[in-house]
């Protein structure tokens, strides 16, 4: 073979074999971007499973405490929207092989059930002891369903389980399942953030509303002064647009900041990053000192609803209180370190968006009306006078009962002071670090 013919095939022999390599890779790449998009739809059908089936416990365990009509159906919506979400999201992963029939079934009647009772009550019958035991069977069941899956999103999330490859083609995401199958023997025939802190920042801002624009100099001045600091440290590092618009500033080291409204000049927000490593003070002297700070800028009438104490710094919620009325809406949130007493965080964005002038109609049913429609299961610790959001963003004068289950957990139950409606029902979740609701 000539020299000249032998570069040209060790050439084209080279080029191929380039075009093989470039095609090889090519077509690996696609494979694994493939299985990550595969791996990624597990994943979130997992996670979309895991925040039905929490939804679904939760809701289960207050329709055990509700004591209407409405409240029944209310819930046995939420019930029937969140099994028909985690069916969905149940659909989505690859349990085909698997036999899941006492897991679908349980989703299907779960809804079904609430259904059936809340049609039994509205009809004017009671719900009897032993359809209130099937309720709490299903809530056990959705608890224990809610753990496994919780646990699996865990392992998924935190690289514990093997990742897909071209040989597997079906991720061991199917495993939180099998417990809860074999789990099926006694089953029936059938943040803290306190009270409705999600609900605040939906609506334009009362407070703001109307009022005079400052200047980016006096916000400045304004946030200085929250934080305790030399204006010069400060700078204008963004300006929050939204329904709130503020300038907010912090330091160069970015350990604090501070939110001050373009309307008014109202500090919507601060926050000190730092470390806190002990605890040198009480619950009540953090308590104090939370109080003292809405004094100090001239805050009045504010309690104690809610705190709780986490990595040694306190937050404390407080909200407004006209005469004996308690309007949860006007939320304020103060964050103490516990080593000295400092306020690292503050946050008035509730209060600002919704504090204004209220007046009520005495037209109302009476407490001990609105008492009687409780569930048979609870019994009332105190009660009083509450403004609560609702879902459309309007506000609901109540009556808040604080209740106690048999099992000693608290529950709160709210009731429309003119309708006598059964509006909302939060169980209080109470431990050492403080009291969370859901």
């Amino acid at each position: 073979m000539k020299r000249r013919t032998m570069i040209r095939v060790i050439s084209f022999t080279a080029i191929a074999a380039a075009v093989l390599l470039v095609r090889n890779i090519k077509l690996m790449q696609e494979n694994n971007r493939a299985l990550r998009s595969v791996e990624a739809g597990y994943s979130r059908a997992i996670e979309e499973l895991s925040l039905a089936a929490d939804n679904i416990s939760n809701t289960l365990r207050k329709e055990l405490y509700a004591g209407t009509a409405d409240m029944h159906a209310k819930l046995s919506q939420q019930l029937w929207r969140d099994s028909s979400t985690a069916k969905a999201a149940l659909a989505q992963l690859p349990v085909g092989e698997m036999n899941l029939g006492n897991t679908y079934k349980f989703l299907s009647q779960v809804g079904n059930y609430a259904l059936a009772m809340s049609e039994k009550v509205r009809q004017g019958e009671t719900i009897s002891d032993e359809e209130y035991k099937n309720l709490e069977a299903l809530f056990s069941f959705s608890e224990k369903l809610k753990e496994d899956m919780w646990a699996l999103e865990g392992a998924l999330s935190s690289g514990e389980m093997p990742k897909l490859s071209s040989e597997s083609a079906v991720p061991n995401v199917t495993e939180g399942f099998t417990d809860f199958e074999e789990g099926f023997d006694s089953y029936p025939t059938l943040v803290y953030d306190g009270p409705f802190s999600d609900h605040i920042l939906e609506k334009t801002p009362i407070m703001t509303s109307g009022k005079e624009r400052i200047s980016r100099e006096k916000a400045l001045e304004t946030a200085a002064l929250a934080l305790k600091v030399d204006p010069a440290v400060l700078t204008s590092s963004s300006k929050e647009e939204g329904k709130m618009p503020s300038f907010l500033f912090s330091d160069s080291e970015g350990s604090a900041a501070c939110a001050v409204t373009e309307q008014g000049g109202y500090i919507s927000y601060l926050l000190k990053s730092r470390e806190v490593m002990t605890e040198s003070l009480s619950d009540e002297e953090a308590l104090r000192a939370g109080d003292a700070y809405l004094e100090s800028l001239g805050i009045g009438n504010m309690r104690r609803t809610y705190y709780e104490n986490i990595n040694h710094v306190m937050t404390i919620n407080y909200a407004y209180y006209l005469s004996d009325i308690c309007c949860y809406t006007d939320l304020i949130k103060v964050s103490v370190a516990m080593d000295t007493g400092e306020i690292v965080g503050y946050d008035a964005r509730g209060y600002l968006v919704n504090h204004q002038r209220r007046f009520f109609s005495d037209k109302r049913i009476s407490v001990l009306d609105a008492q009687k429609k409780l569930s048979p299961k609870l019994k009332v610790l105190s009660r009083g006078l509450a403004v609560i959001p609702s879902d459309s963003q309007e506000e609901l004068l109540c009556y808040e009962f604080k209740c106690e289950t048999a099992d000693g957990t608290h529950v709160l139950v709210y009731f429309n002071a003119y309708s006598g409606e059964e509006e909302q029902i939060l169980i209080l979740f109470e431990s050492e670090s403080g009291t969370l609701t859901m």
